[in-house]
């Protein structure tokens, strides 16, 4: 890095290595291991733990009923209160014009204001990006999910924000699938911060099977540039899907390199 570029900050906490929360393919044993073992050790970020989020926070995208059942399994209610801690503070490091990546579980794209599905619990993107918007810290937001599966919960939660727009690309080959993604933001001038909702199970040996490691990467430095071109920096991803364990270690590592 240079003598003027900061540390990318992974936000991640130790908790987020225990598995039994839940029984699903997010929980799995060994998963954030996989991430943490390469992507800890990479000099040029740094770690940094979050605290959990305050039920006011998941309040702003659920509703209240919603929550008080999900208490009901203190475990799994724990680690979801963790998890939107950590895009909590993700998007407060991106507001100040650091990049930074959440490595969570368990993942939130697909819980919306009263249910979930497909391992979610809280939208953590939604949490995070409207605890900015209740703070008067932002008006506008961009959110561009990579998964392989839509993001539907954080399209409901965010619906009735105009002016956050949300990109799910579905090409069928990495180069379109790229080339969907730059569609998508080249005639966005101005955009308070740019958000990721990083799903790598669209990865080639994944169940998506369709980008590489280095589509990753450039996924990334898309985000990078279209946040330093659209939002003076602004930008903070977080983790969703990703399953195929021998190389989901390279392929976050290669996403946050380019976002970096």
């Amino acid at each position: 890095m240079g003598l003027n570029e900061k540390f990318m900050k992974i936000v991640f906490h130790e908790k987020f290595y225990e598995s039994d929360y839940a029984n699903d393919g997010a929980s799995v044993s060994g998963r954030l291991e996989s991430i943490m073992s390469v992507v800890g050790n990479e000099p040029s970020f740094e770690i940094v733990h979050p605290d959990f989020a305050r039920e006011e926070d998941v309040l702003l995208a659920h509703a209240p009923a919603y929550v008080e059942a999900i208490k009901s399994n203190a475990k799994r209610y724990s680690m979801a209160m963790l998890s939107a801690g950590a895009a909590i503070l993700a998007a407060d490091i991106g507001i100040s014009g650091e990049p930074a990546f959440a490595c969570l579980r368990p993942p939130g794209h697909h819980a919306s204001y009263e249910s979930a599905w497909g391992y979610c619990v809280f939208c953590n993107m939604g949490i995070a990006l409207l605890k900015l918007k209740a703070n008067k810290m932002i008006n506008s937001a961009f959110v561009l999910d990579f998964d392989a599966h839509t993001g539907d919960g954080t399209k409901a939660v965010l619906s009735n924000w105009n002016e956050c727009r949300i990109v799910n690309p579905y090409a069928e080959n990495g180069k379109l699938y790229l080339k969907e993604i730059q569609d998508a933001i080249k005639d966005i001038s101005s955009v308070d911060i740019v958000g990721v909702c990083a799903g790598f199970d669209a990865y080639e040996k994944d169940m998506g099977k369709k980008l590489s490691t280095f589509d990753f990467y450039v996924i990334g430095d898309i985000m990078k540039n279209f946040a330093k071109r659209a939002a003076n920096g602004r930008r903070f991803a977080l983790l969703e899907g990703g399953y195929y364990l021998p190389d989901l270690g390279k392929n976050v590592l290669s996403f946050c390199q380019g976002f970096q």
